[in-house]
């Protein structure tokens, strides 16, 4: 399938400028919802007014800007289920891990509904997602790789952004891995792989191993 066929909506929330994406195949009233945001009304309105129904809440990780509208879909989808890694479930429902007590805000998520790991490829919507970890952002970070679509979609999260890469200052957090992870699980992708990152605009996998500073060629990596 190619990409162009597919219809993805990306909803931007304040105040971290967080991305959550819809995304839903030809002639399907299912679709996906991938880290639903601080401001999850914007998702329900895009919902309604396309006349979607989310077959899974997809979450790259667990930090609060990732997770926080997933309440709000529950309550309007209570059999839509809640997918994130072992590792970060937790951040789900705790303030403390999500980052979210640090700005007062004490928020939390409804529980992990179906956890999932390195080399699981999940279903749901018609979509074949195939599981990489990349933790160094946090340590249960992973990416959602759309397999069958020509050219390859990544649903990112924070891992890889145009021209940066996700903070790696937080108690989980290291360069390290984070860069270990890029290398091996994104630069060897199609350079015309599209990677749809959880703020700032798309990239591709060419344009970031050529340019990106941080694990770019001038950072070192090589082909």
């Amino acid at each position: 399938m190619n990409l162009r066929d597919i219809r993805i909506w990306s909803i931007v929330s304040a105040p971290f400028e967080e991305n959550t994406y819809v995304a839903a195949l030809p002639g399907r009233s299912d679709c996906l919802v991938i880290d639903p945001g601080l401001e999850p009304e914007k998702i329900l309105d895009l919902l309604e007014s396309e006349s979607l129904t989310p077959a899974a809440i997809l979450i790259t990780h667990g930090h609060s800007d990732h997770i926080a509208g997933n309440e709000a879909l529950k309550d309007r989808y209570p059999d839509c289920p809640i997918v994130v890694s072992e590792e970060d479930a937790a951040k789900l429902v705790n303030p403390a891990l999500n980052l979210s007590a640090a700005f007062g805000a004490h928020l939390v998520s409804p529980p992990a509904d179906k956890l999932i790991a390195e080399g699981d490829v999940y279903e749901a919507a018609g979509f074949k997602l195939a599981v990489r970890e990349i933790p160094g952002h946090s340590s249960g970070h992973v990416v959602f790789i759309a397999e069958g679509v020509e050219p390859l979609l990544v649903f990112g999260g924070d891992v890889l952004f145009a021209g940066s890469i996700g903070r790696t200052d937080f108690p989980d957090g290291s360069f390290e891995l984070l860069a270990d992870g890029i290398w091996k699980k994104l630069f060897t992708l199609d350079d015309e792989t599209i990677v749809l990152p959880g703020h700032g605009p798309a990239t591709t996998v060419g344009h970031e191993k050529r340019d990106n500073p941080f694990v770019g060629r001038a950072a070192g990596f090589k082909e």
